[in-house]
């Protein structure tokens, strides 16, 4: 990875714009204002931001660095120096890829394999646990001090993508990393009830309609459902609230592959797949336009959701 370029670029830069993808998850949103906690210290002016829509999510309120954030509409339009935060590809910013066009330099943090390599300097790592194991690499080559802070958003990212460090992305490295966070202030329980363990009521009742329409795949060991925006107004929540439905939807033995849609009102179907190891759902996700990884992955598409699911489970075998 190209950390001397990154280190040059950041140290001539007196701003810098930072960006993450739509509908940002905790190594988005902590990798981001990790960086700009620790851009902070070290004497930068940051404006951070996240395409529309721009709602931070309920679970990761408690972040520290929030403070940074800004509309879509007030994001810098020609940027002199813009870093971007666990994205795979350019159409992932939302319309915050014309401000990342118009930058006269663009660096990229991710760890997804099907990242398509966009931006002047890519530190990619398809190994990474997460987004936030790069940045701390890159936190320690520009060797800024990691506050309290800046750890509890690292440790965030590290804990969300390793599914609490149970996930099979999580090696020797990443424990190392998310050691030396808690050695440098982060609080493990914190980040763990607010991710997990907290939900207000409805998502028990919108949670309950959705599994109980969930369908088992015998065939081809996949476990799916289907959530809609109906669940979600009669039950008085919203999208945010249900970040750990997939998570319940795979506890299925059966199941090798589990299938969450998330049908919208405007037509938009958001599906989330996970694996067991048998099926490389990143693959397949890159199929319909989406992308992540092996074990877990995800796309957008417009259409009827009964039916997107009925062609992920017949297309599931082909993955394997």
């Amino acid at each position: 990875m190209n950390f001397e370029q990154a280190v040059a670029a950041i140290n001539a830069a007196d701003e810098i714009a930072l960006a993450c993808h739509i509908g940002p998850d905790g190594d988005a949103l902590g990798s981001m204002l990790g960086f700009a906690l620790a851009a902070r210290s070290h004497g930068k002016k940051v404006t951070a931001s996240f395409g529309t829509p721009f709602v931070m999510p309920g679970p990761l309120g408690f972040l520290p660095g929030q403070e940074f954030l800004v509309p879509p509409g007030e994001f810098p339009g020609t940027p002199g120096l813009m870093v971007v935060f666990d994205v795979g590809s350019a159409e992932r910013l939302g319309e915050l890829a014309v401000s990342a066009n118009a930058a006269d330099k663009v660096i990229v943090l991710d760890h997804h394999v099907t990242n398509e390599g966009f931006g002047d300097i890519q530190l990619i790592d398809g190994e990474a646990a997460a987004t936030g194991q790069i940045l701390y690499c890159l936190l320690e080559a520009l060797r800024w001090a990691i506050t309290s802070d800046v750890a509890q958003c690292i440790l965030t990212a590290l804990t969300t993508d390793t599914g609490r460090f149970q996930y099979s992305n999580t090696s020797p490295e990443t424990m190392e990393v998310a050691a030396r966070m808690i050695e440098a202030g982060a609080v493990p329980p914190e980040i763990s009830r607010h991710i997990y363990e907290e939900a207000p009521f409805g998502y028990l009742v919108a949670a309950g309609n959705a599994l109980a329409r969930a369908r088992l795949h015998p065939e081809v060991a996949v476990v799916s459902t289907v959530i809609t925006q109906q669940d979600l107004t009669s039950a008085g929540v919203d999208w945010t609230d249900t970040d750990n439905l997939i998570d319940t939807l795979r506890l299925a033995t059966e199941a090798d592959v589990a299938v969450l849609a998330k049908a919208h009102d405007d037509g938009r179907v958001k599906v989330s797949l996970r694996s067991r190891g048998l099926t490389d759902v990143g693959s397949l996700a890159a199929s319909f336009g989406g992308g992540g990884h092996r074990l877990a992955a995800g796309f957008t598409v417009h259409g009827d959701a009964d039916k997107v699911v009925d062609q992920v489970v017949a297309m599931v075998g082909d993955y394997r």
